[in-house]
C-alpha cells in the first residue's frame, strides 16, 4: 500500500518519507491517521486548487475534493461592567478560555466599546457587577444609558448571555446585570443561557454559568481540542496567592492615626509580603479575611440553644458549630436571601410581614445582626445544620492600599477606620476593623489577597492629578504620592483632604506637609468640619478654587475621588459639575457631557463605597 503523487501538494521525496512511515503503521493506526489528516486539512488548509491524495485502508488511492476554506468561527464579544476589577477579571479569563477553544474573542470594558458596533455583533457575553444601591459601575454608565435610550438598535441578530455579580447585603442585588439581561431581550437579542446572579462568593456559580455558555457556543463548531490536548502542560513552580488561596501576612506595625480626644479611631496597618511574590499597583485594594467576634458568637449559640461543639458541614468540611460561626459564616449582616431562608424555620407573623414589606425590611435589617433575629422571632424549627445552611460565607473586607511597592518593597500598608455603633442598646462592632483594632498585635498574621482595580490608576508621569479623599478616602492618594516620588514624576499633584478636627484627625499630617515642602505635593487644601460653627467640607474648598481646578482640567489633569459614596462623592460630583458649567460657560447638559468625556478618557476616576 503506497501513497502516489496525483496532483498532490507533496514532492517525490516527501511522498517517499510518508510511505516509509505508513509501512510501520498498523491498520487501525492508518485509519485513525487518515481521518486526522483529512480533518486537519479541512480545518487548517488555505484555499487551494490542488486536491489532496489520501490512501484508504484498501490500498486504493483516493483523490480528496479540493479543501473548502473553513467558515469563520463564531466571533464572541465579552463586555464587562466592573468597579473593582472582579467582573473584568472574569471576562478576561473567560475570553482566554474561549480563544483556546478556537473562537475569535474580543474582551472590552463597556467604556471602551463603541456602541455602533452593536449592530455588527454575533454573540455577546456580559459580565456585570453592580455598584452601591443598584447603580452601574462607572465604566458602564454610558453603555447602560445607551441601551435604555432611543438610539439603541434592534439586536435580533445577537445571541447573548449575562453573568451578574453583586452583594446580597444591598437591596438592589445584581441589578445592573438584571438590567442588561432584560434590556438586551427587549431589543430582540436571543438568550443562549439563563442569567446567573452571584453573591460575594462567586467562583462556583460563575464557573457553572461559563461552562453552560461554552457548551452552547460550541454547538456546531469544529473544535481544535485534539491538537490542544496534545500540547504539553506547563507547571508553575511558584505559589500564586488569591481569593481562594490567601497569604498569611505578618503585622509589622499598627498605629492609631487619631490623636487622644478624637471621636474616631483609624488604624495604620503595615503588613509583610516577604517571600509571597505578591505585587500590586497604586489604586489596588487589599482584602482581609476576618474572624467574627467571639463574644458575639458565644451569645448567638446560647440564644439558639445549640451545642458549640456540635459537628456541622460547611462546603464539605466538617467543623464544630463554633468554628463555623467564628471563621466561615457571616453573622453580622442580614441579607434578603439569608432572611428568606430563615423564614422557612419560623412561623412568626411579624417576621414574615417584615420580609414582605420592602421599607420595613430595609429599616429593620439596617445595623442589626443574627442575634437580633434569633432573640425576636423564635421559636425556630431548625437544628445546627439547617441553621448554618441558611447563612452565607464570611466575605473578605477590602481596603484601599495606602503604600507604594516601589517605596516599601515587600510591604503593604492599609488605613482602616474602626466601626463601632449602638442599636437597641447593644454595641455593634465592625467585623474586620475591630478585630484589627482590638484583637491583633504586631507579630500576628492575617489572611490577605490583592484585589486589582484597573479603574483607579495613575496616569502618565507628566499628567497633573487632583485628588479628593476625606477621612480614610485619603489612603490610595498616599500610595499615589509615594509612587510618583519614587518615579520622579513631573506631573503636578493637588490633594483635597477633610475630616472632623485639625488637631486630632489630620491623617498622615507630617507626611503631607513634608511632601508639600519638597514639592512632590504641589497643593494641599484641607477642610475640618467640626472646628468652626459652620461646617466646611471638601466640596466647599473645591468651589473656593473653582477657577484653578477648571484650569488644571483644561491642562489635561486627571480627577480622582475616594471615600463615602452616598454623601461625599455625590456632593463632590455635583460641585465639579457646577465648576465646569460656571468656569467653562457651559449649560448643565454641556457640563455633564464634558464630565462624561473625562470619564471616557479615564480622567475622572472614582473609588467610592
Amino acid at each position: 500500500m503506497k501513497l502516489e503523487v496525483i496532483n498532490s501538494p507533496f514532492n517525490e521525496q516527501q511522498v517517499q518519507q510518508l510511505n516509509e512511515v505508513f509501512a510501520t503503521l498498523t491498520q487501525n493506526q492508518k485509519i485513525w491517521l487518515t481521518g486526522y489528516l483529512s480533518a486537519t486539512a479541512v480545518v487548517g488548509a488555505q484555499v487551494t486548487n490542488e486536491p489532496i491524495a489520501s490512501e484508504q485502508p484498501s490500498g486504493n488511492v483516493v483523490v480528496l475534493p479540493t479543501p473548502v476554506e473553513k467558515a469563520p468561527s463564531k466571533h464572541i464579544t465579552i463586555l464587562y461592567a466592573s468597579q473593582t476589577g472582579n467582573a473584568g477579571g472574569l471576562a478576561k479569563k473567560y475570553g482566554e478560555q474561549l480563544q483556546k477553544a478556537g473562537f475569535e474573542v474580543n474582551v472590552s470594558s463597556m467604556s471602551d466599546f463603541k456602541t455602533n458596533a452593536l449592530k455588527k455583533l454575533d454573540h455577546l457575553l456580559v459580565v456585570a457587577s453592580t455598584h452601591g444601591e443598584g447603580e452601574p459601575p462607572d465604566n458602564a454608565i454610558s453603555f447602560h444609558s445607551y441601551l435604555y435610550g432611543k438610539r439603541a438598535p434592534k439586536l435580533d441578530h445577537v445571541k447573548f448571555a449575562v453573568l451578574s455579580l453583586g452583594d446580597s447585603s444591598y437591596e438592589f442585588f445584581c441589578k445592573t446585570g438584571i438590567d442588561f439581561d432584560e434590556q438586551l431581550e427587549k431589543l430582540g437579542a436571543q438568550r443562549i443561557a439563563d442569567r446567573v446572579d452571584c453573591d460575594l462568593d462567586y467562583d462556583e456559580p460563575a464557573a457553572k454559568w461559563f461552562e453552560s455558555v461554552k457548551l452552547k457556543l460550541q454547538e456546531g463548531e469544529v473544535s481544535d481540542q485534539t491538537i490542544q490536548e496534545a500540547a504539553p502542560t506547563v507547571l508553575e513552580s511558584s505559589v500564586e496567592y488569591s481569593r481562594k488561596n490567601p497569604f498569611n501576612a505578618e503585622i509589622l506595625e499598627k498605629i492609631n492615626l487619631n490623636a487622644h480626644g478624637s471621636n474616631k479611631e483609624t488604624i495604620h496597618l503595615e503588613l509583610s509580603l516577604e517571600n509571597s511574590g505578591i505585587t500590586f499597583e497604586p489604586g489596588d485594594s487589599l482584602a482581609i479575611y476576618p474572624t467574627n467576634n467571639e463574644s458575639l458568637v458565644n451569645s448567638l449559640i446560647a440564644a439558639l440553644g445549640f451545642d458549640s461543639d456540635k459537628s456541622v458541614n460547611v462546603d464539605d468540611q466538617a467543623v464544630t458549630l463554633k468554628e463555623a460561626l467564628m471563621d466561615l459564616l457571616e453573622i453580622t449582616t442580614l441579607t434578603k436571601p439569608v432572611m428568606q431562608k430563615i423564614g422557612e424555620f419560623t412561623l412568626s407573623e411579624e417576621f414574615h410581614e417584615i420580609l414582605a414589606d420592602r421599607e420595613a425590611f430595609k429599616s429593620y435589617t439596617n445595623g442589626r445582626d443574627l442575634l437580633d433575629v434569633i432573640g425576636k422571632f423564635g421559636p425556630f424549627s431548625w437544628d445546627e445544620q439547617n441553621f448554618v445552611n441558611s447563612l452565607r460565607k464570611l466575605p473578605a473586607r477590602q481596603y484601599s492600599i495606602s503604600s507604594s511597592l516601589a517605596a516599601y518593597p515587600d510591604e503593604v500598608h492599609l488605613t482602616i477606620g474602626t466601626v463601632r455603633y449602638e442599636v437597641d442598646g447593644r454595641e455593634r462592632l465592625g467585623v474586620c476593623s475591630t478585630q484589627v483594632a482590638d484583637k491583633l498585635e504586631i507579630g500576628d498574621s492575617v489572611r490577605v489577597y490583592v484585589q486589582k482595580n484597573p479603574n483607579f490608576k495613575l496616569p502618565a508621569d507628566d499628567t497633573p492629578i487632583i485628588m479628593v479623599g476625606p477621612g480614610t478616602g485619603v489612603a490610595p492618594f498616599r500610595s499615589f504620592i509615594q509612587e510618583r516620588e519614587e518615579r520622579g514624576a513631573e506631573g503636578k499633584n493637588w490633594l483635597f483632604f477633610g475630616d472632623q478636627h485639625f488637631v486630632t484627625d489630620f491623617l498622615y499630617q507630617t507626611e503631607w506637609q513634608s511632601w508639600l515642602k519638597s514639592g512632590v505635593l504641589t497643593k494641599l487644601d484641607v477642610a475640618f468640619s467640626r472646628d468652626k460653627a459652620e461646617k466646611v467640607y471638601v466640596q466647599h474648598k473645591m468651589q473656593k478654587h473653582a477657577a484653578e481646578i477648571f484650569s488644571w482640567l483644561e491642562q489635561g489633569a486627571t480627577f480622582y475621588v475616594c471615600g463615602d459614596k452616598d454623601h461625599m462623592a455625590a456632593d463632590v460630583h455635583n460641585t465639579l459639575l457646577h465648576i465646569i458649567a460656571e468656569q467653562g460657560n457651559k449649560t448643565e447638559e454641556d457640563a455633564k457631557a464634558y464630565l462624561e468625556e473625562l470619564r471616557k478618557q479615564k480622567r475622572y476616576q472614582r473609588d467610592v463605597y
